[in-house]
């Protein structure tokens, strides 16, 4: 299908059941949130959604499950997070025959690349497929950065489309749009910038606690993206206690206990992982329910 990388793209949460099986159930359910909050695509398999625990096999079910729920609706993404070129582009492959739409792209993982072999390994996976691409900038957890002046050779492949930028440098995104324009659609990456970027001129927002709240996180977009910016703030400065749970080691487990709370989502995760407890949790937990009993209305 042909699609634009603009709106907001929930890296969905992988459910698991009690005994660390696919909890398919609780994953429609969380998927039906978000379609009918008005979210605009899906990320399947990305950092939240414990890319580094799940299996090719789980990954493919989450896809074609997802394709066969949206049906053309909206696109599909299927996060690529090897370690190897020849990985990569069997992952790549993979999305393409299991139905997805496009493609986020992390640099190698383990390895830490330089520029160079950085940009070949972005290069040598998009010759390999002819989904759309969008990259994934997060220096901050995966060491490997990837500054707005690499695009000048990236942008001649047509398939690499969009960035996800996660640097949390604000500034990456008035960069890439001089240097670019509208070549590169640029996505924010990081809850706690997202309304920032959206002022900015960012495309769409890749999101992460809108796996518990997805109608405020679209209705921040749309408010933004309508010169509405008052009317932005208020939701966006009482979301922003719940947005900081984006950016810890375990915002994996935060965000899981914030969708059981809210109901579409349940906390168990997938070892090495383990669940919270304790005071940890119990600090997590004052946080999201504080939040929820003062929930704005949402027209």
């Amino acid at each position: 299908m042909s699609f634009e990388w603009k709106g907001i793209f929930p890296a969905l949460l992988t459910a698991f059941t009690d005994d660390d099986r696919l909890d398919m159930d609780m994953f429609e359910k969380n998927l039906a949130a978000q379609v009918n909050a008005g979210i605009h695509g899906i990320i399947i398999g990305g950092s939240l959604g414990e890319a580094s625990t799940i299996t090719e096999k789980e990954k493919e079910e989450m896809t074609e499950f997802s394709v066969e729920y949206l049906n053309g609706k909206i696109p599909v993404i299927v996060n690529i997070a090897e370690s190897t070129t020849k990985d990569a582009i069997k992952q790549a492959a993979n999305a393409r025959q299991w139905g997805a739409d496009g493609l986020m792209l992390l640099p190698p993982m383990r390895y830490k690349s330089d520029d160079k072999e950085t940009i070949t390994y972005f290069k040598d996976v998009a010759n390999s497929t002819d989904l759309p691409i969008m990259i994934y900038n997060n220096p901050v957890d995966y060491k490997i950065d990837t500054r707005p002046e690499m695009f000048a050779e990236l942008v001649k492949h047509e398939n690499i489309q969009a960035l996800k930028e996660s640097s949390r440098d604000v500034t990456n995104l008035t960069r890439m749009k001089n240097l670019y324009g509208d070549r590169i659609k640029v996505l924010c990456g990081v809850d706690t910038l997202a309304m920032e970027e959206l002022c900015l001129g960012a495309d769409g927002w890749v999101a992460g606690l809108v796996d518990a709240f997805p109608n405020e996180t679209v209705a921040i977009y749309k408010l933004v993206k309508a010169g509405m910016i008052k009317e932005a703030t208020k939701i966006y400065r009482w979301f922003m206690p719940l947005l900081e749970l984006d950016i810890h080691p375990r915002l994996v487990q935060y965000i899981k206990l914030a969708a059981a709370q809210t109901g579409i989502g349940s906390e168990y995760v997938r070892a090495p992982r383990l669940r919270l407890e304790g005071e940890e949790r119990k600090r997590v937990l004052k946080i999201i329910n504080d939040r929820i009993a003062n929930r704005p209305h949402i027209q």
